[in-house]
């Protein structure tokens, strides 16, 4: 895709091999509604706020971002830490 310069075909077998070695959660019409609250409380992109209320609606407790706020918590739950910030101190629970 764009940001990475792949084509289609690189994108879908990307998607494959992420998919292999990771948890996938999908989302549905109360995560979107979520979403929707978040945006107007946070103010991140839509998107973001989707991503967060996924995240959110399956527990999670740190997302790994590099385009929202690092350290910022969300609800009291969910922790953004932006991985490619240097000198980040590891965040435990």
């Amino acid at each position: 895709m764009k940001k990475f310069q792949l084509s289609l075909d690189d994108t879908r077998e990307a998607i494959k091999k992420i998919s292999e070695k990771t948890i996938v959660f999908a989302f549905n019409e109360n995560t979107i509604l979520s979403a929707l609250d978040l945006k107007e409380i946070y103010k991140y992109q839509f998107y973001d706020c989707l991503i967060i209320a996924t995240a959110l609606e399956n527990n999670c407790t740190i997302l790994y971002s590099e385009d929202m706020q690092h350290n910022q918590l969300i609800e009291n739950k969910l922790t953004i830490i932006n991985p490619f910030m240097k000198n980040i101190s590891a965040v435990t629970n």
